[in-house]
């Protein structure tokens, strides 16, 4: 539910649209083209959904310049999307907890502590660990020493901030994420393996999200980074001594070995797989399930594939693959009409 409402006029001003329509609404939630109702607002961007725009009980829509839909409230954008992310962000603000340290918490002596901070249930804060104003840490996250958290954050419970990491401001780690453990590196001895030193650290720029089960690994012997602005979703592992840069999406599940740059702006799709040491520029997209070997560099533009390659080439080596059976067919075929025609050569020539 929203914890405010605001009329069609006020949220036209905020996403710098123009208003068809009554400006004096009151808008309350945002909501599907086929759930809303009285006091709500949708949005429309594809042709394909016009008919459903018009049929429609939201109190107003959000939709493109010059769109062909005939409804009583409406707002024009150039990106109609984009602004109902911005008005959902005003209707719908996260939740806030008054400012309270529960009596479960376990703080160290030695622990910083902003103003108006809140502190949930079995909470422990380590040495010389610093909380800036107004972040939220939530119930059973455990923050290790010398780590450094700024303000405006929210820390989800069962979360785990290794020693000596360092967290920006307006971040969000979602449930069960860990940062800073230890990097996969190990030096093969004569019998078995010897752990590589893991002392590095990881420093989380401003307004970066994790998704849940995320994992950043600590630099072993500098730091990994992830840059400001970066939005990284569930179970996503990053290796250590990686460099992520800003503006950076990276979907489920992708795995991103050590040593591995990803420049701004770039665009990673689900379940990818990066081998060590490879870098990609900035504004290249990869897309769900590609793999990518160690130490290559990705160019601009948008890749698929194990290995990667561009998406034209892709997309013909697809269908080539999907004529093989025929192509199998095809080879029996004339495989046979050989045979026979070999054999009545052969008969001839008797």
């Amino acid at each position: 539910m929203s914890l405010t409402a605001k009329t069609v006029s006020e949220l036209a001003t905020h996403v710098g649209g123009r208003l068809f329509g009554d400006g004096n609404i009151s808008i309350k939630r945002v909501a599907s083209l086929d759930s809303a109702g009285e006091g709500d607002i949708a949005y429309v961007e594809v042709e394909q959904l016009y008919a459903a725009a018009a049929d429609s009980r939201a109190s107003c829509l959000i939709t493109a310049p010059g769109t062909n839909v005939n409804v009583p409230c409406r707002i024009e954008v150039k990106n109609p999307k984009l602004a109902f992310a911005l008005i959902a962000e005003v209707l719908h603000p996260p939740k806030q907890r008054r400012p309270e340290i529960h009596h479960t918490a376990v703080l160290s002596s030695g622990a910083n502590i902003g103003a108006d901070v809140f502190l949930g249930a079995f909470v422990c804060l380590g040495e010389n660990s610093t909380v800036g104003d107004r972040t939220q840490i939530r119930a059973g996250a455990k923050i290790g020493d010398n780590v450094r958290i700024g303000s405006d954050c929210v820390i989800h419970p069962n979360v785990f901030l290794e020693d000596g990491v360092t967290i920006g401001s307006g971040v969000i780690i979602h449930a069960g994420v860990v940062i800073g453990a230890d990097g996969f590196g190990y030096v093969r001895g004569e019998i078995g393996y010897h752990k590589f030193p893991q002392i590095g650290t990881v420093v989380i720029e401003d307004d970066v999200e994790l998704g849940a089960n995320t994992c950043v690994d600590r630099g072993a012997l500098g730091r990994t980074r992830i840059g400001r602005g970066t939005k990284i979703d569930n179970m996503v592992h990053v290796g250590h001594n990686c460099d992520i840069g800003e503006r950076v999406v990276i979907a489920a599940q992708t795995g991103i070995s050590g040593s591995v740059i990803i420049e701004d702006d770039c665009v990673i799709g689900g379940q990818v797989g990066f081998g060590d040491h490879i870098r990609v520029l900035s504004g290249a997209i990869i897309g769900s399930k590609a793999g990518i070997l160690p130490g290559k560099i990705v160019r601009p533009g948008v890749w698929w594939g194990i290995p990667i390659q561009p998406l034209d080439e892709y997309k013909r080596l697809n269908a080539h693959i999907r004529r093989l059976p025929h192509v199998r067919q095809e080879l029996k075929e004339l495989t046979e009409r050989v045979r026979v025609l070999e054999g009545q050569l052969t008969s001839s020539e008797e």
